[in-house]
């Protein structure tokens, strides 16, 4: 009998990795996650304004974002520690994992958090640069950009999104194990 060789056991950690969920399954929470999420930032702006005394929406407007930014943050950060999914990774049948199959770290989940804003900065910067005249057209920019960034996945070879890819993390499929009693 031959011993393996180390490409050889290299290759086969790397076989072992977590495959990525189908792209149309993640876009669905995606989109989920957007309708879910509007309703916390908006609770968290409802709060904001009553115990900041905010009578004007440019009052304390920077102040907000950062507030948001961090609701936002430990939403994801917890649940993705806790439990590797949110309400609409549950709903799809997904979950994150690091790319050796363990669960996210703290430190892990928020340079993932962190790293997912390449969803949406680059065509807000841009939209800034070009002074973009109305909402529609700063919206267009962005859903092209998502839809974009979406289809580089395939580009990936294991199909990851590329700050999962960036953050050693993978959306994986995660089916119960056992059927639900009736």
């Amino acid at each position: 009998m031959s011993e393996p060789t180390a490409g050889a056991a290299a290759a086969a950690r790397l076989d072992a990795r977590p495959t990525a969920a189908p792209l149309l399954r993640r876009m669905a929470a995606f989109l989920y996650e957007g309708v879910l999420l509007f309703g916390v930032t908006f609770a968290t702006g409802l709060v904001f304004a009553v115990v900041m005394h905010q009578n004007n929406a440019m009052k304390l407007r920077s102040s907000l974002i950062a507030v948001e930014f961090v609701v936002v943050g430990l939403y994801f950060i917890v649940l993705w520690v806790r439990s590797g999914q949110t309400l609409p990774m549950k709903t799809w049948h997904l979950r994150l994992l690091t790319d050796d199959g363990a669960p996210v770290s703290p430190r892990r989940a928020l340079a993932r958090y962190l790293a997912s804003y390449a969803w949406f900065l680059p065509p807000l910067a841009l939209a800034g640069a070009l002074a973009l005249p109305s909402a529609w057209a700063i919206f267009g920019l962005v859903a092209a950009w998502i839809v974009l960034y979406a289809l580089a996945a395939l580009l990936h070879p294991r199909r990851q999104f590329w700050h999962d890819a960036l953050c050693g993390t993978a959306i994986v499929t995660a089916r119960p194990l056992a059927p639900l009693p009736q």
